[in-house]
């Protein structure tokens, strides 16, 4: 702050010195029959604002006198209104006189429009009360903000027009009598201006050097006047004055433009909630275009049923229509829209490992889950909560699972699938029944001389007695795969499975025979160009154990990713898989051909999901990639910090787990990213799967949660 600045302590000397002139000009009471006309006048100088009621209190008085510092914008509508009234009047007299400015219309406020008519206002119009003298003795209040070192009374009479008429009288004061030089003529001479002979007989031009005759002297501009000592000290303190007055219109003009930024973000924030609307619109519109094709889909699922007469042999359990494609939104009580949206409302426990795969058949239906070091899925009430029963068959982990209604698909480590019917699932202890043990086996014909037992690779087929019985929900076996089964998909009577025998096969549900094999080790001996050449070679190794280290989890732990086919799914003929090698390859399900390969991940992919436009894969480079079907091209491309292990979209969002433990939920239209978390995991997940605005997800903490979207 300037140090010429007014101070809190000379408040009163400001106030004094600018009403001084005020009350001594003779003007401003001219007779006493003007009804309190000089009073007006007197207060007009100070005062920006009507009081309206008689105020006894003088700090009451003080606050409602007080002017107001004017915006650059109110002291050019001013000096506007200064300039039109300052032509000459003539008085009562008939001589000449300028108005004083005490339109008090036009001063201070301008939104304050005080209209009489003709007549000249008053006091009595104002109600104004004369408080000159206790004005005087009060401490001017200082305003908020910048320009706060300056009185308001101060900065008032910084902003009229009338603060300017010291600098013209210091120009006129130095102005001096010195003939007519030309300046004009010089000027449009130097840019080579014509100008036209003119008379100047009547100007007194100087020739400063002149050759012919005597040249006069002049005498110097600055010495041509002397405007004495105390001229020089008026003029030294009008200028810290005007000082002063640049400082308050800098003040001003800043708040000014600070005003104007506060309305510039106030409109980013209009404009960016109206975005945020547009973008909900075009959510809205999204889903009911899905809830549409839903409804057309069901429709033509509903005609097409009664020609659906396929059954497996031997049970009553029809072949579902597969929910993966399933667009319109899924049925939901009307007590879901009361829970909190992106918070887990309940927890399944009990698990005592990692979850491999999960499953359901709709909100609130079936859910089928499994976890490592564990051969018995299990199955889920989810309305209730509770467990229901085991599925009891299998002698290895189980590694993928479908579920269609009451039918469900598992694929196990053990190379084989199994077919169970839901409806027939025991809550039974599983102690007396459930898989072939093969030293139970042992045990029980170990003494029988001449009886053979016959094995295989992939279980056990005993000829004679068994001491264990089949579960009732168990339906049928498929056996093909020689390693691992780590990948489904089925739909109607189809169904493809993957395995970590680098293979994939096509069978007949009605069936269960196998009516197709994909190699994809001889898919990649015959595309044109390897996926990637970062991959390491062990990859491609035909007959070699797939086994990659995944990256480290959000919590530092990792396993051994040994799932060579991550995922599959097929619509009509067309078949797309994710594998070890990166790729995302399209194969023709009439031929078993790959004809289009995807290359763009640098580590195995563990998740993929297509629609009619774009196939979007994850894998354990860290990565989501969105691929355009049209151009085989990638779309768009999501980084993450951790491996993608699972992932499921539709046309407004893309939900995936990528190694933390919260579920990261991309939002397609606003290209926002955010993350469940309330009420969440401990450890990283795994495995997820939605259906409209109801999700369960497992994790490595052995729980699975059922999240409200």
């Amino acid at each position: 702050m300037p140090a010429d600045i007014p101070q809190s302590g000379e408040k009163r000397q400001n106030v004094r010195a600018a009403l001084d002139p005020i009350v001594t000009d003779p003007t401003a009471s001219s007779s006493s029959s003007s009804s309190g006309t000089g009073k007006v006048a007197l207060l007009q100088k100070v005062l920006t604002a009507p009081f309206t009621h008689r105020k006894r209190d003088s700090t009451r008085i003080l606050e409602e006198l007080a002017p107001v510092i004017m915006t650059p914008k109110m002291m050019n509508s001013a000096a506007t209104v200064s300039s039109r009234n300052s032509r000459p009047t003539v008085t009562g007299g008939g001589s000449m006189a300028r108005p004083r400015m005490d339109q008090f219309a036009t001063l201070g406020r301008a939104p304050l429009r005080l209209s009489m008519g003709s007549r000249r206002l008053t006091s009595r119009d104002l109600e104004i009360v004369e408080a000159t003298d206790r004005l005087l003795t009060e401490e001017v209040p200082e305003p908020d903000g910048v320009a706060s070192d300056v009185s308001l009374l101060r900065g008032f009479n910084a902003t009229i027009p009338a603060a300017e008429q010291s600098r013209t009288r210091r120009r006129q004061m130095r102005s001096v009598d010195a003939p007519h030089i030309g300046l004009k003529k010089l000027g449009m001479n130097a840019r080579g201006m014509l100008t036209e002979e003119e008379d100047h007989d009547d100007e007194d031009v100087v020739v400063v050097h002149g050759k012919k005759g005597k040249s006069k002297g002049r005498e110097s501009l600055s010495a041509t006047k002397m405007l004495g000592r105390d001229e020089l000290l008026r003029q030294s303190k009008e200028i810290q004055r005007d000082k002063e007055n640049l400082y308050v219109k800098r003040s001003l003009i800043n708040s000014e433009i600070n005003e104007i930024t506060h309305k510039i973000e106030a409109l980013d924030e209009i404009r960016a909630k109206l975005e945020r609307d547009i973008l909900k619109l075009q959510e809205d519109e999204l889903e009911l275009d899905a809830e549409l094709e839903g409804v057309k889909e069901r429709l033509e699922f509903e005609q097409s049923a009664t020609n659906r007469t396929s059954k497996a042999p031997g049970n009553d359990v029809p072949l579902p229509h597969s929910s993966r494609r399933r667009k319109g939104p899924a049925f939901l009580p009307s007590e879901h829209d009361d829970l909190p949206p992106g918070v887990a409302f309940m927890t399944l426990e009990s698990h005592k490992t990692p979850i491999t795969a999960l499953d359901f058949s709709e909100p609130y239906g079936t859910l089928v889950s499994a976890s490592q070091e564990e051969s018995q899925p299990r199955v889920w009430d989810l309305f209730s909560g509770t467990e229901i029963g085991r599925l009891r068959g299998h002698s290895g982990t189980v590694k993928t699972i479908q579920v269609e209604a009451n039918v469900c698909l598992t694929g196990s480590e053990d190379s084989t699938v199994r077919l169970w019917d839901l409806r027939k699932v025991d809550g039974e202890d599983s102690d007396g029944w459930g898989e072939v043990n093969l030293s139970d086996v042992v045990e029980e014909e170990g003494e029988e001389e001449g009886h053979d037992d016959e094995f295989r690779a992939n279980g056990i087929r005993n000829t004679g007695k068994q001491k264990k019985r089949e579960d009732p929900a168990y339906m049928r076996v498929l056996e093909g795969h020689t390693k691992a089964v780590t990948a489904m998909f089925f739909e109607d009577k189809c169904l493809v499975t993957g395995a970590s025998d680098k293979t994939l096969r096509q069978w007949d549900l009605t069936t269960g025979q196998c009516v197709m094999t994909m190699d994809i080790l001889w898919a990649i001996s015959h595309q044109s160009a390897t996926p990637s050449s970062s991959l390491s070679g062990s990859f491609f190794a035909g007959a070699g154990t797939f086994a990659v280290p995944t990256p480290a989890y959000a919590d530092g732990s990792w396993d051994m990713y040994e799932d060579y086919v991550g995922a599959v799914q097929f619509w009509g003929y067309g078949l797309v898989s994710g594998s070890g090698d990166g790729a995302v390859r399209m194969w023709d399900m009439r031929t078993g051909q790959a004809h289009r390969t995807l290359a763009g991940h640098t580590a195995p992919v563990t998740c993929l999901q297509f629609d009619e436009l774009h196939v979007v894969s994850g894998g354990l480079d860290k990565s989501i990639r969105i691929w355009d079907l049209r151009t085989g091209g990638i779309f768009e491309t999501l980084n993450y910090e951790h491996p993608v292990t699972a992932l499921q979209f539709d046309t407004r969002k893309i939900v995936a787990a990528t190694g933390e433990n919260g579920v990261k939920i991309y939002n397609r239209t606003s290209m926002q990213h955010s993350t469940l978390m309330t009420n969440g995991h401990t450890k990283p997940v795994e495995r997820l799967r939605y259906m409209d605005r109801y999700m369960v997800s497992g994790a490595r903490d052995a729980t699975m949660k059922i999240w409200s979207l």
